[in-house]
């Protein structure tokens, strides 16, 4: 079957900005095609996807995997990876509706799933290089990746070097964790699939930017923009009942950790609405000094 036949019975799904992820249906069976035709995308990234699956299967829920496509370019057809299709509610759209209760309930969840990936080693951080996941080394430092975004930020120098002294000391801080461990990089309630009358966590999509990295990283994900105090203790002490330690520390580590996404993000401010609102955030951080400062009447969850 080509791609183009394939397309035909496709509907694209609403929640990404990326525009490659479908719904399926047929025989009334439905699946979740993800199309991997951007060339930004590693050669063997449906692979490194299916990998991934299999490496979680069992510690935190994902879709079963029902096909691997490899890209071919004398067809033109890109490569694919199918997975069942999970009912439930997206994080996102359910978060706001709920009470206090439910709200801390949810989080507790949300943690735990972040502090699980956090236990699962690696030996040194870095991106995945092929369907073995075997790592690409690549060492971060906060201070010269600030640079390195310098130009692109394009901010006042005052506020260049609110951040440059803020990044020096969420450094300082993450140079005491010595262990990597495994990132899913987007984990937040969009990513994630709810099911709506237990709160439980029935599925973790989108694992494209995964990589091995700080254990801190997902837990800075989930507590980016999502403020409210119920959430953020929940997803904490979730966090913290898998991985031990004080929820005072894992969560300055966790908003240092996300720094380097809200750096990224920050940087390419026009792409979509999500990296204006990291920029607004990282902006006001630097402004103030604090990883913990959020703009100004940001109360949006």
């Amino acid at each position: 079957m080509s791609f183009g036949e394939l397309g035909g019975g496709l509907r694209p799904l609403d929640g990404g900005w990326s525009g490659e992820t479908f719904l399926a249906e047929a025989g009334g069976e439905r699946s979740v095609v993800r199309v991997f035709a951007d060339p930004r995308h590693h050669p063997q990234a449906a692979e490194v996807h299916e990998a991934l699956h299999r490496l979680v299967r069992g510690l935190v829920p994902v879709p079963d995997v029902l096909e691997v496509r490899r890209a071919d370019p004398a067809t033109g057809t890109p490569a694919l990876l199918v997975t069942e299709f999970v009912e439930g509610v997206r994080g996102d759209l359910l978060l706001p509706d709920l009470d206090e209760a439910q709200r801390d309930r949810l989080g507790r969840c949300l943690g735990e799933i972040a502090g699980t990936l956090a236990g699962m080693p690696f030996l040194s951080a870095g991106t995945f290089a092929d369907k073995d996941l075997r790592v690409e080394t690549f060492e971060l430092d906060l201070t010269e990746w600030v640079e390195s975004y310098a130009e692109r930020l394009d901010w006042s120098p005052s506020d260049l070097e609110g951040l440059r002294d803020v990044a020096a000391d969420a450094q300082d801080r993450l140079d005491k964790v010595t262990r990597v461990s495994l990132v899913h990089s987007d984990l937040n309630p969009k990513n994630l699939i709810i099911d709506p009358e237990t709160l439980r966590v029935r599925a973790v999509l989108d694992w494209e930017f995964a990589h091995a990295g700080s254990p801190f990283a997902d837990l800075g994900n989930l507590l980016r923009f999502d403020r409210d105090e119920a959430y953020v203790s929940g997803v904490l002490a979730g966090y913290v009942a898998v991985r031990g330690g004080s929820a005072t520390d894992a969560l300055d580590l966790a908003r240092s950790a996300d720094l380097v996404a809200l750096v990224e993000l920050g940087a390419r401010r026009t792409a979509n609405p999500v990296a204006a609102r990291a920029h607004d955030l990282l902006l006001a951080i630097g402004r103030s000094g604090d990883v913990h400062t959020a703009p100004e009447g940001d109360d949006r969850g």
